[in-house]
């Protein structure tokens, strides 16, 4: 007797939907920073601002973390992004220049400037190599 397996998913189909998420992903944190920045009194002001300062220096910190296993990766990242926001609230509060607006554009910068070498490093590579 020959059993045959039904496949009920495929890792293809679960690799289409992540450009999908992160592109979502993005435009929520970019709306809570947005909401920041404009000081706004909506109810998801809070909420997507914390969703802002914790996935844009975990999206950096993650890229950088390539060689880990996927949720290591993650871990390590989202524990980077609490420590990087923290290290920046306390150097706002001990330069007596706290400022929530100055947090969102602080952990902006940060983020940029934690992603850039990994975007320098993938524009050097050429195609058809990956580091």
């Amino acid at each position: 007797m020959h059993i045959t397996r039904i496949r009920t998913s495929s890792r293809a189909s679960d690799r289409d939907l992540t450009p999908l998420l992160a592109g979502a992903a993005t435009a929520v944190a970019a709306f809570g920073a947005l909401l920041a920045l404009t000081g706004s009194d909506s109810p998801l002001r809070a909420p997507l601002v914390l969703f802002f300062l914790l996935a844009a220096p975990a999206a950096g910190l993650a890229a950088l973390l390539r060689g880990l296993d996927p949720f290591a990766r993650v871990l390590a990242a989202l524990a980077g992004s609490v420590v990087l926001n923290m290290l920046v609230a306390q150097g706002m509060l001990a330069t007596h220049r706290w400022s929530a607006r100055g947090g969102v554009v602080a952990m902006a910068v940060t983020s940029a400037l934690i992603l850039l070498p990994v975007l320098l490093r993938r524009h050097r590579t050429p195609k058809g190599q990956d580091l």
